[in-house]
């Protein structure tokens, strides 16, 4: 049975009600002054929130070119204007000594038709652009790959090459998959990150819950958060989330579910 603690720090400690979820397992409704970490564990893996990071609350991103719509194929330069935000510089706080960190800083997170993303440190890079109907998410990321989830923190537009088909809604609900991604060795192994990106929903605004799936284990999340894995494999481990409505259904969307694989080495050295 699917476990759900709470934890509050002390310099938090306030009255708290007592809720039942839809799980039928009780968990812990906190006031607006308190931060409480969620803790879920089932079959071995442990996953838990963490809000603890900064949260640059002024950072913007915003693409200046190519202009979304009819585009060519080949080799485009992609031009970002990012605001109140630091690209290639490392992120100084509690978390950035926690889980895989990038030495080479702050970063834009670029995904292309939800594909594995591509991490960019400066704001204008060449990109290749294939024939068909494309969608561009691009997002600011932390340099330990934590997306920021402030309304000005990202972009999402689409580019069509010809008259390939539009089945993409840019006012409806979608997922995309962030983290975790590759290979993830020595002390990077022991606690993985898990981060997606919602677009027009954050979860509590229309009772959606994100279901990840891992290794088959799987968890309800009702908070768009960042959460941290413990108790992964060593060798290949499976990641599938899922975006369903308050009834549980599927959210249509073309990305939506999306399933991934990365590899985990414990005895290896951090690299």
């Amino acid at each position: 049975m699917k476990k759900y603690l709470a934890f509050i720090s002390l310099a938090t400690l306030f009255l708290f009600a007592c809720k039942e979820n839809s799980n039928n397992t009780e968990i812990l409704e906190e006031s607006p002054e308190e931060l409480v970490e969620i803790v879920m564990e089932k079959d071995g893996i442990k996953l838990s929130s963490n809000q603890n990071a900064t949260e640059f609350k002024n950072a913007s991103l915003s693409l200046i070119a190519p202009e979304s719509g009819v585009q060519d194929t080949g080799t485009q330069t992609f031009r970002f204007e990012v605001m109140n935000y630091d690209l290639a510089v490392p992120t100084s706080d509690v978390l950035s000594g926690q889980c895989a960190n990038s030495g080479q800083g702050q970063h834009i997170h670029y995904i292309w038709d939800n594909e594995p993303y591509t991490a960019h440190y400066e704001a204008e890079f060449e990109k290749n652009i294939n024939e068909g109907h494309h969608v561009l998410l691009a997002f600011l990321s932390r340099s330990y790959h934590m997306s920021l989830k402030n309304p000005e923190a990202y972009v999402l537009t689409e580019f069509n090459t010809n008259a390939a088909e539009d089945n993409f809604d840019e006012h409806a609900a979608h997922l995309f998959y962030s983290r975790p991604k590759g290979t993830y060795e020595g002390a990077d192994a022991n606690k993985v990150m898990l981060d997606f990106y919602l677009v027009n929903t954050n979860l509590e605004d229309q009772g959606y819950t994100v279901r990840a799936t891992i290794n088959g284990v799987s968890f309800d999340l009702e908070k768009w958060m960042p959460y941290f894995i413990e108790g992964l494999a060593e060798g290949e481990n499976t990641i599938a989330l899922e975006l369903l409505d308050a009834e549980g259904n599927l959210v249509s969307s073309p990305f939506n579910p999306v399933e991934r694989k990365i590899i985990v080495k414990y005895n290896s050295e951090t690299i």
